[in-house]
């Protein structure tokens, strides 16, 4: 019995990785498929039309344009995203991923595409610090680097997940929690959209991370492709232009 559940296992397995598109099945295609979170403005998100919107969705499509293909976007739980990039559900991931040891196990990552970090937002008068956080209530979205961070963070009475940032945001409005922990431009995109600059403060960044796009395990091809993508599109001005309408400066890893 055993080693019929291995061999189904194994089968399963190499099912999963036959859905791994090569770069030249996905050029035959016409399309490349992008998996994204949509939840995470002003990177990945909806706008008030329902349009898939963001830096990333901008970026992306740059990305797809220099390799003459048809972008298609998959929204996606942030959680599973990783996990679905290996069983063949999208070509490539771009959802402001921390590269992590942990994760580059998982995956390949390219070039990072931007650096940031995680920084800590709280109520005027609130925490501000890493130490002030000691007997503390703190708001993460679930399987993100910032969740990480504040479970590392001695004396935090409690480390509270969310599926969204969105939600974590709310609570923290709410007086459910002390503080939140998110990507410094979400945060500084949530207070200005919300017009929330006398409600809440940003605090120190907690961590630095390079964020970047991420592939199947072993997918060589597809992974360099898209870091030649990049580049050009840092070198002709295409990811200065974007990067500019978003942050209005240049967010590129110096």
């Amino acid at each position: 019995m055993k080693k019929l559940l291995v061999l189904l296992g194994l089968l399963a397995l190499s099912l999963g990785l036959a859905q791994v598109r090569s770069l030249d099945q996905i050029r035959r295609s016409g399309e490349i498929r992008i998996g994204t979170e949509g939840a995470f403005p002003p990177f990945n998100y909806f706008d008030e039309k329902n349009q898939l919107t963001g830096f990333e969705i901008d970026l992306g499509n740059a990305i797809a344009k220099k390799l003459g293909l048809k972008p298609v976007w998959i929204t996606q739980a942030f959680d599973s995203l990783l996990i679905q990039l290996n069983q063949g559900r999208f070509d490539f991931v771009i959802a402001s991923h921390g590269i992590t040891e942990e994760r580059a196990k998982a995956v390949d990552f390219t070039n990072p595409h931007y650096c940031t970090g995680g920084v800590i937002v709280s109520r005027k008068g609130g925490p501000k610090t890493a130490k002030d956080l000691q007997g503390k209530v703190v708001g993460v979205q679930i399987g993100t680097t910032y969740m990480e961070a504040a479970q590392k963070i001695p004396g935090v009475k409690q480390v509270r997940t969310y599926q969204k940032d969105p939600d974590a945001l709310q609570d923290l409005l709410a007086g459910r929690l002390d503080a939140w922990i998110t990507d410094r431009f979400v945060a500084k995109e949530a207070i200005k959209e919300r017009k929330l600059e006398n409600t809440l403060q940003l605090g120190e960044l907690v961590f630095q991370e390079k964020v970047a796009m991420a592939v199947a395990k072993g997918n060589r091809n597809v992974l360099n492709a898209l870091n030649n993508a990049l580049a050009e599109l840092m070198k002709d001005g295409t990811y200065a232009q974007i990067s500019k309408k978003w942050f209005g400066e240049d967010v590129r890893c110096k």
